[in-house]
């Protein structure tokens, strides 16, 4: 078991924009991956195995909803904590990162915005403690990137809804003890609701022979007949602008967190850099290699600066969804291109577990493409500037 000897990289003294509070809070991260994470990391994705031991400690750093209030049992953070939770776990692994993601964003961020006082009572701080786990139930089989063709229905039967359909690729599904489940009404209108473990008619199958993500676990939801009670229906937005609401936030997340994955590529490949002897000296020395590292710190540090600027604007509560989109996708393809480079610097040994590069390269294949695929988010960012819509 190798010893965690990063350092994460700082090129243009953007400590300098964090609060105290923001550096206590990231060290806190930094230092819980170090000692939690890395040691079992390579070990549970060999096996495709979510390490459960983990989700107290994920807790403990505030990692499952960090800006819910306090009230509810959350950290009340602001966003760049947040993001800079993120961006450590995921230095970690983007599978631990997406358990908290889904965790934060997508299944209390709902509750929190969207829910009753008695939901948000009721649900918000067994989540915030990790006692009971959460899932988000949007992507089916035939409707990915066409969110509101969604076929998973629910009737009114007067005393409670009967609900039918199926989603896939569900985060946390295996394990989640609450789902919060888009469905369309009778009319068509998109809402959410909350579906528990256990009510009838409601399995969590999970998906194997996954090459990314393998120490997350993934898998479907399906409804068959399933009573959800009314009090379930999370009542204050409907359509479907609000999963896209959680999505906004989640890709916050991810833009934050794919700095993480890139910074410890990054850290790995020079580091190796300056150890590794070829033609009787470090390949660091050679022009190929410090064009590769330049390159990687560069690309690193722009991200850095615009995922920053989000966070104040998030704080704010004047980031738009058209500038998530843009910090999703160019961070996500940032960190994808680092793993890859990075890869290629430690030849044979880049594909090993024995260094992180190659599972941080497999799992941003599903980053790049979950909570919209790189193109999508192209294509939000070009009807942003042009409006004219490509999707229709």
């Amino acid at each position: 078991m190798k010893p965690d000897l990063f350092q994460a990289p700082d090129y243009y003294q953007l400590d300098e924009l964090l609060t105290d509070e923001h550096k206590l809070v990231r060290d806190a991260a930094r230092e819980w991956v170090k000692r939690e994470v890395s040691p079992i990391i390579e070990e549970y994705a060999q096996k495709a195995e979510f390490p459960n031991q983990i989700i107290n400690g994920l807790a403990e750093i505030g990692a499952f909803g960090p800006y819910i209030p306090e009230e509810y049992g959350g950290a009340g953070l602001d966003q760049i904590s947040y993001g800079l939770i993120m961006q450590e776990i995921e230095r970690g692994d983007s599978g631990v990162r997406s358990t908290a993601s889904v965790q934060s964003s997508l299944v209390m961020y709902p509750i929190w915005k969207y829910g009753t006082e008695e939901q948000r009572q009721k649900y918000l701080p067994k989540l915030a403690s990790g006692e009971w786990m959460g899932c988000f139930g949007l992507t089916e089989p035939d409707h990915g990137s066409n969110p509101g063709g969604m076929v998973t229905n629910y009737k009114d039967m007067g005393d409670h809804y009967l609900l039918n359909g199926a989603k896939m690729w569900i985060s946390n599904a295996p394990f989640a003890q609450v789902a919060v489940v888009w469905a369309k009404n009778e009319e068509g209108r998109i809402h959410g609701l909350i579906v528990e473990r256990g009510m009838e008619g409601f399995s969590t199958p999970e998906t194997h022979n996954k090459w990314s993500l393998r120490a997350s676990a993934t898998g479907e939801l399906i409804f068959d007949n399933v009573k959800v009670p009314k009090e379930n229906l999370l009542p204050n937005k409907s359509g479907l602008g609000a999963p896209l609401g959680c999505l906004d936030s989640a890709r916050y997340g991810i833009a934050w967190g794919a700095i993480g994955a890139a910074m410890d590529c990054y850290d790995t490949a020079l580091r190796y850099s300056k150890e590794r002897i070829q033609f009787g000296k470090p390949i660091g020395q050679f022009q190929l290699q410090q064009k590769k590292l330049a390159e990687m710190i560069t690309e690193i540090t722009k991200a850095q600066l615009l995922t920053w600027r989000l966070g104040v604007l998030r704080n704010e509560g004047r980031a738009t969804s058209a500038q998530i989109s843009m910090a999703k996708r160019n961070n996500v393809d940032m960190a994808i291109n680092i793993a890859r480079e990075a890869r290629q610097m430690l030849g044979g040994m880049g594909i090993t577990g024995e260094y992180s590069i190659m599972r941080h390269s497999m799992n941003l294949e599903s980053v790049i493409t979950y909570e919209g695929t790189h193109d999508i988010h192209l294509l939000i960012t070009g009807l942003d500037i042009t409006g004219l819509n490509a999707f229709k």
